[in-house]
């Protein structure tokens, strides 16, 4: 395996992003980072190998510096599509793991699946502007879409369901084998993460 560029997510931060890189392993390299001052383990939401990784994690440093949270860390406040969108411009693999990095398998399982249903009604859609009747977009695959039925659910294949657990049902077709998912981080309208949407809305009130 060569050098990686990845970025790291985590559920109880929504909205920020890691972009690091590791030239070992890159699930030693997410337990290494899951120690006990983190809520819950890190979720990878893209890696790739690269060509010349300490110039194309310099360059994303570079290109997202407006987001970063503080000048000596790797922490971003951008949606991490966005960043995955100019990592792969320099991707030659992608090696983004199908199943989650977890030390302990049944404990932080759990910890996950708990905090996705605590939290899987906090996202409202109309705070992103999003109408009744929208059509949205998954994120890893265009041929997939939903439609808002209301301000917290989607119908998604003949059901309604939540934004988490619709994404959870699509990311899981494509071989993906997560326990939970933050479905506004993977349903797309008008371009943009519905995350990403709420958040430039509230800050451009």
């Amino acid at each position: 395996m060569g050098a990686i560029v990845y970025l790291l997510i985590n559920d109880a931060m929504p909205g920020f992003v890691k972009i690091g890189m590791t030239t070992t392993s890159l699930e030693q390299r997410m337990r290494e980072l899951d120690t006990t001052s983190v809520p819950l383990p890190f979720k990878c939401y893209y890696a790739a190998e690269v060509e010349r990784v300490d110039y194309v994690e310099g360059k994303l440093h570079t290109a997202f510096g407006d987001y970063r949270v503080r000048p000596n860390r790797e922490w971003f406040r951008v949606d991490p599509f966005r960043v995955k969108a100019a990592l792969e411009i320099a991707a030659t693999k992608e090696v983004t793991p199908k199943t989650e990095v977890l030390n302990d398998e049944a404990t932080d399982a759990e910890a996950l699946e708990t905090n996705a249903a605590r939290s899987g009604g906090r996202f409202k859609l109309t705070e992103a502007q999003v109408p009744i009747g929208a059509i949205l977009t998954f994120t890893r695959d265009s041929s997939v879409t939903a439609k808002v039925v209301d301000d917290n659910a989607i119908e998604f294949e003949g059901q309604t369901l939540s934004l988490g657990k619709a994404a959870l049902i699509a990311i899981r077709r494509l071989g993906y084998q997560w326990k939970a998912i933050q479905g506004p981080m993977y349903w797309l309208y008008e371009g943009e993460t519905l995350f990403e949407r709420r958040d430039r809305l509230f800050v451009n009130e």
